[in-house]
């Protein structure tokens, strides 16, 4: 057996982050199960991919606008100059230590996905059961390797069983990702309410789906492209209202006119709940604008730095509760998801594989003839796009 494999890196020897974009597909070592060498990889399984979602996460990696600093202080942590990149995983076991089999139960051939986030355990957040923030995390092919790989191996209580007979591949493979946006639905109740969601970008358009068959009177999408706009519209979305820009004075401004389309879509009230998915800050102000008296901000969009809150007395006096979002409640959201998306009424499913997906056309690349910039083309198409192994 080979000493190495096929991988997507990044490699900060090879490629300094200021002047360059993309991931290497190169050689480099092959992980394996050896418990005698490592204590550690008793907990451990060995995945072999058969298809990975390529994340928005990734492409921040890509085009060197995010995860600098994690990635970078875990490559000094660890003696190395090159990461592998992936963490949205749809796999085959292939070697098991001995707890993973005893404890978890897992065997060579199950089909597993996996949670991207690796909690520490003991920190007081894992200890009162908030994995999903715990204190100091690893995260998958960006402070660990992670899964554009020909092998990748992951502690067995991060994986999560997966029935393709159920689930198709494809879909599989973004479970994780999809899990974002069903955590950001399930933040307050949305059956019955009116709600707006900002940003219809891959987990906008997630959570549009998740919206309706959450049981959301009404869905108001707020997107700039047009092509996402109709994807939104497909998915689920009532109406689809484009914002405007802001005075180049005052970026973070909110959109009056859109603020004000979005009232009269309501009744002169606002929506109930309104979805932050993009971290722009104007789109902050206008998830903020668009919300009525006592309505709910979820805010799940990255962007970092400083923000600036318009009006933060009419957010207060209006009493407009915010909440942040951050990846998924392990493994609770994980349960939901499993159960959206091996239901076919309402058929979300169906509708990742057709709308998302595009039925495969375009958006399915095989790992073997991965190059940059067909791939890099292909994902400024697409907003989503799957590796097949």
């Amino acid at each position: 057996m080979s000493d190495t494999m096929w991988a997507l890196t990044y490699d900060r020897a090879k490629d300094p982050w200021e002047t360059t974009v993309g991931f290497r597909r190169e050689q480099v070592e092959r992980p394996r199960i050896d418990e005698s060498h490592d204590r550690s990889d008793s907990q451990s399984v060995l995945i072999k991919p058969l298809m990975t979602g390529f994340c928005g996460s990734d492409r921040g990696i890509w085009f060197r606008t995010a995860f600098h600093d994690m990635i970078f202080q875990s490559l000094d942590r660890d003696h190395r100059e090159q990461r592998v990149i992936g963490h949205e995983l749809l796999g085959t076991v292939v070697d098991v230590g001995q707890e993973a089999a005893s404890t978890y139960g897992f065997r060579v051939g199950d089909v597993v996905s996996t949670e991207s986030h690796i909690p520490c355990g003991v920190c007081y957040q894992c200890r009162v059961g908030d994995t999903h923030v715990c204190a100091d995390d690893k995260i998958i092919g960006i402070s660990e390797d992670g899964c554009f790989a020909d092998l990748v191996k992951l502690p067995a209580r991060n994986l999560w069983r997966t029935d393709i007979s159920k689930i198709r591949p494809e879909v599989a493979a973004v479970q994780e990702p999809f899990g974002n946006a069903v955590h950001a639905c399930t933040k307050v109740p949305l059956r019955g309410k009116r709600v707006a969601i900002i940003g219809c970008g891959t987990i906008g358009l997630f959570a549009v789906a998740i919206a309706r068959a959450m049981g959301a009177a009404s869905i108001i999408g707020v997107e700039p492209s047009e092509r996402n706009a109709e994807m939104a519209r497909r998915l689920g979305a009532n109406v689809v209202l484009a914002p405007g820009p802001s005075p180049k004075d005052r970026p973070f401004a909110h959109d009056p006119a859109l603020a004000e389309q979005i009232r009269r879509a309501t009744e002169g009230v606002g929506v109930d709940v309104a979805l932050e998915m993009s971290g722009v800050n104007s789109s902050v102000n206008n998830a903020i604008h668009a919300t009525r008296r006592g309505g709910d901000v979820i805010l799940f969009g990255l962007k970092s730095g400083d923000a600036v809150i318009e009006n933060l007395d009419r957010m207060i006096v209006n009493g407009i509760a915010v909440h942040s979002v951050v990846g998924r409640r392990i493994f609770e959201t994980w349960h939901i998801t499993r159960q959206l998306l091996e239901s076919r009424d309402p058929n979300i499913h169906d509708l990742i594989w057709e709308v998302i997906l595009n039925r495969g056309e375009g958006t399915v690349v095989d790992f073997d003839a991965f190059e940059p910039k067909s791939f890099q083309d292909a994902m400024q198409r697409h907003p989503k796009m799957i590796l097949r192994y």
